[in-house]
């Protein structure tokens, strides 16, 4: 009777701290109504880091005179500028920032936005008349964050090179209840140096900080409310009692068969 007690008191616990997350705890931009409008103060475009790798693709109406500065796999279809081609060598930008081009030599790219690089890569062609007309595409080819929680971590790969830290949640498949979600962190590496800061996504103050907009190889840490590890823990002592009171009714049932056998 008194195990029946207990295991009881243990699960009516255990659902009243699973009631008591509230819909403030969780939700997203609670200080947002019908047609809130924030003003957005951070442009959001990526910038080139050291280590970022760049597909760089140089064309122009004369395929002749903008073969000499790409990179490609023999035996590929050479780029015409209608978007065929495909498996071009990509450029690592090194540990001061620079890339080296065909041709061109070194271009600093550090800082850089992709449109301001092709902007750069287009004029020094124009200015050294190698090509009159050309052509400059610019892409990340490793465009990722990461995501690390209780449950492990995994690389989100963003297919559009521009990724917010809302977005992320979302690529990340959102957040379960017993994340704390006031201390999200963004983690990245500026000037040589690991910088966090943390992010709350129910306040829309989130739009104005600036690692709202995430880089590339960011990293996006979670941390649990101390009642996870409570229920956890709450739901093993469950199992644990369970098996206790499986064997000690079935010790009682033993005893009562030997009491009567011995009666009779």
């Amino acid at each position: 009777m008194k195990l029946t007690t207990i295991l009881c008191t243990v699960a009516a616990a255990a659902v009243a701290l699973t009631s008591c997350v509230t819909t403030k705890q969780v939700a997203y931009l609670q200080d947002m109504t019908h047609e809130s409008q924030i003003e957005l103060e951070n442009k959001f475009e990526a910038v080139i880091s050291p280590y970022d790798e760049l597909t760089i693709i140089v064309s122009s109406f004369d395929k002749e005179l903008a073969e000499p500065f790409n990179l490609f796999h023999s035996g590929q279809t050479y780029y015409s500028g209608n978007g065929n081609g495909s498996n071009y060598l990509g450029y690592l930008v090194d540990q001061y920032g620079n890339i080296e081009m065909p041709v061109l030599g070194t271009i600093h790219a550090a800082g850089l936005t992709r449109l301001k690089l092709q902007d750069r890569i287009k004029s020094m062609l124009i200015e050294k008349e190698y090509i009159t007309d050309p052509y400059v595409m610019v892409r990340f080819q490793n465009f990722k964050v990461f995501f690390l929680g209780s449950n492990g971590g995994k690389a989100i790969s963003i297919p559009n090179e521009r990724c917010t830290f809302l977005e992320a949640l979302a690529l990340s498949g959102d957040l379960n209840v017993f994340t704390n979600r006031n201390k999200i962190a963004v983690m990245r590496e500026v000037d040589g140096k690991m910088v966090m800061r943390f992010l709350d996504p129910r306040s829309s103050k989130v739009f104005d900080d600036p690692f709202f907009m995430l880089q590339q190889n960011d990293f996006i840490i979670t941390r649990d409310r101390g009642y996870k590890n409570f229920m956890e823990s709450t739901s093993q002592a469950l199992t644990v009692l369970g098996y206790v009171s499986t064997l000690a009714s079935f010790a009682t049932l033993i005893t009562s068969i030997v009491l009567l056998t011995q009666r009779k």
